[in-house]
């Protein structure tokens, strides 16, 4: 199955040139959190249980489940590729068009896998993976949704990449016994380079994922920023309301241009174009990378932007 993402700014830079690029062909939060320099320990130690519990313990309190149900991983991709591998191979039923990750690590593990346009269809699956609230198109789908969907099937695996400034789309605090939760620190954030994840499941299926991920899958630099990070409400709240109010200033600018809006999140936003790979190009010569998708021809997401500076050349660029 075919794997594409946004980020590729290597292949932006190969085809229009330049160096100063704004990338927001990814939903990573562009205002990021600001790290403070990081202990020396850190860095020259291996990781410790003592550092991990305390990041669990900030990010249970943040998702609002028990600590025995966090596990801290190198990226929700990387659980994305171990899950499948953990229970015996049958029939997926994966939320499409989303996240293309999810079917392309079920079908290498040897699952059967159908896409389905909506959860409602999913029921009967051994298993079924939702991303919500979802990329690219934004659909969200209720607590009490997926809980009753988690009934119908074997075992459910929801992607929560997005959810953070959204905690009452999360399934964690009543979280199905055969529920998988799957939450990425970057995104939010905006310290992708962290390559940081957690799994929120039963604590049997954890130590499972524990095993299958090997020692110290989390560096210890990783672990003091996102303890820190995670503890620090005040930002948080400050870019929840900044993205809140950003993502209708750029359904501004789009909808001025003529494009309409298919959706989004907090983080990112989904245009209708008349041809994605035109308004691609013609943001990229004022270097602006943006994500297009090989299922639509129309189809083009954008970030939001984390600075004025930023604002004003998409606006210029857009009025072009």
């Amino acid at each position: 199955m075919q794997r594409d993402h946004g980020g590729n700014l290597d292949v932006a830079r190969a085809r229009f040139g330049g160096t100063d690029w704004i990338d927001l062909s990814t939903g990573i939060n562009r205002r990021p959190w600001p790290v403070p320099p990081v202990s020396e320990t850190a860095w020259r130690n291996l990781p410790t249980a003592e550092a991990e519990l305390r990041l669990i313990r900030a990010a249970a309190a943040w998702y609002g489940c028990e600590v025995a149900q966090l596990l801290p991983v190198a990226g929700a991709s990387a659980a994305i590729q171990l899950l499948p591998r953990l229970w015996p191979a049958g029939r997926a039923a994966v939320l499409a068009p989303s996240y293309n990750e999810h079917a392309a690590s079920l079908a290498a593990a040897g699952w059967q896998v159908t896409p389905v346009a909506d959860p409602a269809e999913m029921a009967g699956a051994d298993l079924a993976v939702v991303v919500n609230p979802n990329n690219p198109d934004g659909r969200e789908w209720g607590p009490r949704t997926l809980a009753t969907l988690a009934e119908r099937v074997g075992r459910l695996i929801v992607d929560e990449s997005f959810a953070d400034p959204r905690p009452d789309l999360s399934l964690a605090p009543a979280l199905p016994d055969n529920a998988v939760l799957l939450r990425s620190f970057g995104k939010f954030w905006g310290l992708a380079g962290l390559r940081l994840g957690f799994v929120v499941a039963a604590p049997q299926l954890l130590a499972r994922l524990r095993e299958a991920a090997g020692p110290w899958c989390v560096n210890g630099p990783a672990l003091e920023i996102a303890a820190a990070a995670m503890s620090d409400l005040s930002w948080a709240d400050d870019a929840v309301t900044y993205h809140g109010e950003a993502s209708l200033r750029l359904d501004h600018l789009a909808l001025k241009t003529g494009w309409s809006q298919v959706g989004g999140t907090h983080l990112f936003r989904l245009y209708d174009t008349p041809d994605a790979a035109a308004a691609q190009a013609h943001l990229a010569r004022s270097q602006i990378w943006s994500r297009r998708f090989p299922y639509s021809r129309r189809w083009l997401r954008l970030g939001i932007p984390g600075s004025r500076a930023e604002w004003d050349r998409l606006a210029q660029a857009l009025k072009r």
